[in-house]
């Protein structure tokens, strides 16, 4: 949702230089401008869903003007497609021409290519995979051009980038387009929001991603706390992304390693494996999951997640190795309840041992 503010205005700067110098301040050759607009739908899942890491929203709509302009600024026919995709789901011009904030430069040249953007072929950019490197996020759908199957999207990186959540590791996980484990993204900000309180609001803590707490503790905020020895492994039957998240996490938690692995086996199921090492034993490990759909017990080391359409899907785990809890979280926020409704449930396997090396892996299967 910030490229709008971000891409999208690197853009709007560069074509005010491009008409003030009649051509001659041309750029959209350069690979870091090229891609710099790609990322808005190489970061799209389906319907209006997308990647909604740190402070992101899952569910948008870019604006179609901008996503138009810069994809034939770049000569980008998948992004000019996008664009006119976008444009047919919202009935783009059969009634006022919208803009965020109500702003005129976006407006006015959205309006006098109307009739372009309405007699573009919309196209859908169900991509494959997408790798940003120096993000450490990936992306992988089952299948090209489709949106059957699981789709997974993951992250590396440090716990103090722009708009941070303390995430390090983090995954979503949909299927057939729709979301099974969230990131629930951001609140509506308040002076809270970017105080020296912002981790104590929730949905800005590991405990509430797809994340490990160790020892009981969770990841740590500040740019040392970061992934290490990440790797982005793509193929055609499996995506695997594998990084060391303990540098994540505080001294407190006691780890000298927690290797994390998420692989998609395409057309098949989703599996994540943790392998750790700890100094000493404290408290329990904990492996926290978040989910907009109803889980329940549906026996020994099977989780049933009730999904739309008569969807459902398995979260396989070792009851030997871990108990499982459900918390349910209530929404009562405006911005985050338009992307999940006014709850989501949170599932917490706890480790049934006290050792300090192990391994365990949950697998998301699609009934």
């Amino acid at each position: 949702s910030y490229w709008g503010r971000a891409g999208a205005s690197l853009f709007e700067t560069l074509d005010w230089l491009h008409m003030a110098s009649n051509g001659k301040i041309d750029v959209y050759d350069k690979p870091l401008v090229r891609e710099m607009g790609r990322y808005i739908y190489k970061v799209y899942i389906a319907d209006d869903f997308f990647i909604d890491f740190a402070d992101a929203s899952a569910r948008m709509h870019p604006e179609v003007g901008i996503v138009y302009r810069y994809g034939k600024a770049i000569e980008d026919e998948t992004m000019q497609g996008f664009a006119a995709y976008v444009a047919d789901a919202v009935g783009y011009g059969d009634g006022v021409i919208p803009s965020s904030f109500g702003w005129l430069n976006r407006t006015v040249p959205a309006l006098m290519l109307l009739s372009e953007i309405r007699a573009t072929e919309p196209k859908e950019p169900l991509l494959l995979d997408a790798w940003f490197p120096e993000l450490q996020v990936m992306t992988a759908r089952s299948r090209a051009g489709s949106r059957d199957g699981f789709y997974v999207a993951a992250k590396g990186g440090h716990n103090d980038e722009s708009h941070n959540h303390n995430d390090v590791g983090n995954f979503i996980v949909y299927h057939d387009g729709q979301p099974v484990l969230i990131d629930a993204g951001a609140q509506t900000y308040t002076a809270r929001t970017f105080s020296s309180a912002r981790y104590d609001l929730w949905n800005n803590q590991s405990a509430y991603h797809n994340l490990p707490s160790i020892n009981g503790v969770m990841q740590k905020e500040g740019r040392p706390f970061a992934a290490r020895d990440v790797k982005y492994e793509p193929g055609a039957g499996r995506v695997r992304f594998a990084l060391d998240i303990a540098g994540a996490y505080p001294e407190e938690a006691a780890v000298d390693s927690w290797v994390r692995s998420i692989t998609l086996n395409r057309g098949n199921d989703v599996v994540v494996s943790d392998e750790y090492r700890l100094k000493r034993r404290i408290g329990p490990n904990t492996l926290n999951f978040l989910t907009p759909l109803a889980p329940e017990a549906a026996a020994p080391g099977r989780i049933r997640l009730a999904g739309t359409e008569g969807r459902s899907y398995t979260l396989v785990y070792d009851p030997k190795q871990y108990g499982h809890t459900f918390e349910t979280v209530t929404i009562d926020d405006e911005r985050m309840r338009s992307s999940w409704g006014d709850r989501v449930q949170r599932i917490v396997l706890t480790s049934n041992d006290t050792a300090t090396r192990g391994k365990s892996e949950i697998r998301i299967k699609a009934e």
